[in-house]
């Protein structure tokens, strides 16, 4: 099927790259219910991950599980229709393996969205943040073992994570776009199991403005590679006092298909304003 002997992120984007010529510039994750921005996409090629070697597959619903390869506005990008979790069973390393396959595909840049519990009390369902810094102390560290050199330094500063020029110009472009944007801090837990309302309170305390299952893994290793990063949270539910409230991974698809329109045009503008600055 392949050459490839062993899950090497390196390998894997030569494997993938052979089945499109597509060279990307741009990379664009996508979270739960968020899949609609692949609609926006000009496509020219897809690739289940399920085809490719060594690679895992998402078992979430609202993941689909597969690289497209388009263009915006003329600009290449691929985007990760739908990622894998740690809670889904899998090490770490294999985690953040499809972000570093976008890494060897030769993209600097790449926005990572997520569906996310609110924390700040005054946030609502529905509300966009930017992720300007993160928490990931209740997660084991995806840079935990042997240190690869083409994966960055074995301790890599964490001060600028999210790219702050990048931040300003999404700003921007919310703004333009007549559309709220809040900045804040997201805190990612292994799950699945949705928070208590203790565990709520104690990461508010913390100074997170939101709650996750996924993404600072992924942005850990991506700024350990020196790729420029943008963060943007979907506020589906409100984890703080929730002592009333049952949410459901329906619930959560359901309110960031609602919020999709406004998601997908900051994304696409942002990238757009980015490139062709």
């Amino acid at each position: 099927m392949s050459n490839i002997e062993s899950m090497d992120p390196e390998a894997i984007a030569k494997w993938v790259q052979e089945k499109t010529k597509l060279r990307p510039v741009f990379g664009i994750v996508l979270g739960s219910g968020l899949g609609g921005l692949a609609d926006e996409v000009e496509v020219v090629d897809r690739i289940s991950y399920s085809d490719i070697p060594f690679f895992p597959v998402s078992t979430v619903a609202g993941h689909k599980g597969e690289f497209i390869f388009g263009k915006i506005d003329d600009i290449p990008v691929v985007l990760m229709n739908g990622r894998v979790h740690f809670y889904e069973g899998y090490p770490m390393n294999q985690v953040v393996l499809p972000v570093r396959v976008m890494a060897f595909m030769g993209v600097k840049s790449i926005f990572l969205t997520n569906a996310s519990g609110g924390l700040n009390r005054s946030y609502r369902p529905g509300t966009l943040m930017c992720i300007n810094d993160h928490i990931s102390s209740f997660i084991p560290s995806p840079l935990i073992g042997p240190n690869d050199e083409r994966f960055g330094p074995r301790f890599p500063a964490m001060n600028a994570v999210y790219d702050r020029e990048y931040i300003g110009i999404m700003h921007g472009v919310a703004e333009d776009l007549g559309i709220d944007l809040e900045d804040g801090v997201y805190l990612q837990v292994t799950g699945p199991a949705f928070e208590s309302p203790a565990e709520s309170r104690a990461y508010a305390m913390l100074g997170a403005d939101a709650v996750g299952m996924s993404t600072v893994c992924e942005a850990i290793v991506l700024n350990a590679m020196g790729i420029r990063l943008l963060g943007l949270s979907c506020v589906t539910d409100m984890a703080i006092d929730n002592e009333d409230i049952v949410a459901t991974h329906e619930e959560v698809q359901e309110v960031a298909n609602q919020a999709s329109r406004k998601l997908i045009d900051i994304v696409k503008n942002t990238v757009i304003r980015i490139c062709k600055a």
